[in-house]
């Protein structure tokens, strides 16, 4: 396998410090200790020992890897593994996939405050699953599913949003039998949507009233209440 031209330990080095001195302060010691890692593996900084052909006399260096969870150079092995029993436990029905986005006008503050306003899509977006499926005008089934958070567009643009896989149904109120959806057809779109707006900007207005956001850099205005009525009447326009 030929090696890639650019991995994310290049665009680490070249662009970390930077990274760090913006966003430092919002970055948990795991994830400081993660760059670090990516940064350092497999490198001289690690130590190494070096290898020797028995045949022709070749000699090499190997440098060590730093283990860390979140390295792709390290963990490929062990990813494709976990997927491989993650597929052995998947039902045998069919699946849909649900994207939620959070507006970009989110974006400054998100960045300044993602453990919060992550940990707020996560459960906006499992109450809304939670609320609509188990309405009996709509599925009237408990459901589940797994979700996944990518902060970043296909562009590399900052873009939050929640990708969910879920069975295509669910178990019925009393856990009688299996509930399916209507033939490609999950739940209502502009139902999910609003609900879903609805409980994340009453969760957002609850963190700012408890002084719970950062309001710093480019979020520094939205310390004056008038400037933060303004961007939730956005918000609330945006479908």
């Amino acid at each position: 396998m030929s090696q890639p031209p650019l991995e994310v330990a290049d665009v680490v080095r070249q662009y970390g410090a930077a990274f760090l001195a913006r966003y430092g302060h919002t970055l948990c010691g795991e994830q400081h200790r993660a760059l670090r890692a990516i940064t350092l593996c497999r490198t001289a900084a690690l130590g190494g020992h070096k290898t020797r052909c028995d045949h022709c006399g070749h000699e090499g260096v190997a440098y060590n890897p730093c283990r860390n969870r979140s390295c792709p150079k390290c963990h490929g092995v062990a990813q494709a593994a976990w997927l491989e029993k993650r597929q052995r436990e998947v039902l045998d029905a069919p699946y849909e996939h649900v994207v939620f986005s959070l507006p970009h006008d989110l974006c400054p503050l998100v960045l300044h405050n993602p453990r919060a306003l992550y940990s707020l899509l996560f459960r906006s977006v499992s109450q809304t699953l939670v609320d609509i499926a188990g309405d009996p005008k709509h599925l009237g089934a408990e459901i589940g599913g797994l979700a996944v958070l990518h902060t970043w567009g296909g562009q590399l643009q900052h873009h939050p949003h929640l990708h969910c896989v879920l069975p295509a149904g669910g178990i019925a109120a009393d856990g009688s039998h299996w509930v399916p959806c209507r033939p490609n057809f999950f739940l209502p779109v502009r139902v999910l949507s609003r609900r879903f707006r609805r409980l994340y900007l009453e969760g957002l207005e609850h963190l700012y009233r408890e002084g719970q956001l950062s309001l710093t850099g480019r979020c520094r205005l939205l310390v004056e209440r008038k400037a933060w009525k303004r961007l939730l009447a956005v918000l609330r326009d945006k479908e």
